[in-house]
């Protein structure tokens, strides 16, 4: 089955009614799919076909995979690493925080947030930690409520008991569209110390180009919540607009941000972003090459990756994907792609959700099996160490 095309009209209750039995998320709905084809299925629009000069990336890289760091964990969604070498991961549905041991597998479980309602995609989403982790032990959260989507900050207090470890919510950001599905909710701090979210549409998608709502967009906001010094509309928390569902983000080694989103029913994007950028949805999907509009600088078929986490590791933008059920490396030269993008792992762990760098060569990637859509049972949801080239 292929995805519904909701209509903003209809993105509501179509919605709602299809979600059991159309799969109604853009880039999640319909079987699982294999082109049998690593590249052919992506167009880079800035691929060289000279050779890599400086720091550029030779055209093919190479995944190992370590080891498998810890099973049996439930709607897997974010991942931060810890100073001391543990990771945490938020599970979407159970709206709860997992401390994991890498060196063991050991799970812990650190607490619950408060006021999660899991329905849909939304739920439990992207975490990461303070700036100032060292001194403040906070952790970020972007989270689906009743009434909407929000970001609040948590004290992690290691020294309680198992389960009582997480303080009450500070709500330092609210008001997000919510929808059954496209709720974005990655965040990460950038190299400036500002905190970034990535949001989506929600299926009205005339919130995609409103600059006054913070639906189907990026927002660049201050650690207490408030609208960073410098945006490109004065006193608002949106950096870029024109967006569809913006599930992940990152920096490369120059502070450039790079964002993945998720297309209709064509292409799947990996975008550079810039301040103030206009990224065309709904008017414009992948490559257009429309006037007044940022193209991707990578697209895919939507069977093929259905993108969430990316992260930055040797020169290339890692991507997760989900109906794709694969790795994709993006090979960087400069902000443009340097060659076509590779694909890796492609249908061995099933659905991909996040990826973070793990320092020098190597990744965090989470499956994402049991978000209802995957196999839960024949594949259920692990973290993998890799080592990437």
């Amino acid at each position: 089955m292929q995805r519904q095309a909701v209509r903003p009209a209809l993105a509501g209750a179509a919605c709602a009614a299809l979600l059991l039995t159309a799969g109604c998320s853009s880039g999640d709905g319909g079987p699982k799919q294999d082109r049998g084809s690593t590249s052919a299925p992506s167009r880079s629009s800035d691929a060289e076909s000279t050779a890599p000069t400086g720091d550029v990336p030779p055209a093919k890289g190479s995944v190992n995979v370590l080891r498998t760091v810890a099973t049996g964990l439930d709607t897997p969604w974010g991942l931060a690493p810890l100073p001391e070498g543990d990771l945490l991961v938020s599970s979407r549905d159970k709206g709860t925080l997992t401390r994991v041991a890498p060196g063991t597998g050991k799970k812990t479980t650190v607490g619950s947030v408060p006021g999660v309602a899991p329905a849909g995609e939304g739920g439990l989403l992207g975490i990461a930690l303070s700036p100032s982790y060292a001194s403040d032990h906070m952790v970020y959260a972007y989270f689906t409520t009743e009434s909407d989507n929000r970001i609040a900050r948590m004290i992690y207090d290691e020294k309680k008991p198992a389960g009582e470890q997480l303080g009450a919510p500070d709500t330092v950001f609210r008001g997000i569209p919510k929808g059954t599905n496209h709720n974005g909710g990655r965040i990460a701090f950038g190299p400036d110390g500002m905190l970034y979210v990535g949001t989506g549409e929600t299926y009205k998608t005339e919130l995609a180009q409103d600059k006054k709502s913070t639906g189907g967009k990026t927002l660049r906001l201050t650690p207490d919540g408030e609208p960073a010094p410098g945006n490109p509309f004065g006193n608002s928390p949106v950096y870029s607009y024109g967006h569809r569902n913006v599930q992940g983000l990152a920096w490369d080694k120059d502070k450039r941000m790079w964002a993945s989103e998720f297309g209709q029913d064509t292409w799947d994007e990996l975008n550079h972003i810039v301040a103030g950028g206009n990224y065309g949805w709904p008017d414009a999907e992948g490559k257009a090459g429309k006037s007044g509009y940022r193209d991707p600088i990578a697209e895919w078929h939507t069977a093929d990756a259905s993108p969430s986490g990316i992260a930055w590791q040797k020169g290339s933008i890692w991507m997760a994907g989900l109906r794709g059920e694969r790795l994709w490396r993006i090979p960087l030269d400069g902000a443009k792609a340097a060659h076509e993008p590779q694909a890796f792992l492609q249908k061995e762990y099933g659905r991909l959700r996040t990826v973070v760098a793990a320092g020098g060569d190597k990744l965090w990637v989470t499956t994402s099996n049991t978000d209802g859509r995957g196999s839960p049972g024949k594949e259920d949801d692990r973290i993998l160490e890799l080592r990437v080239s």
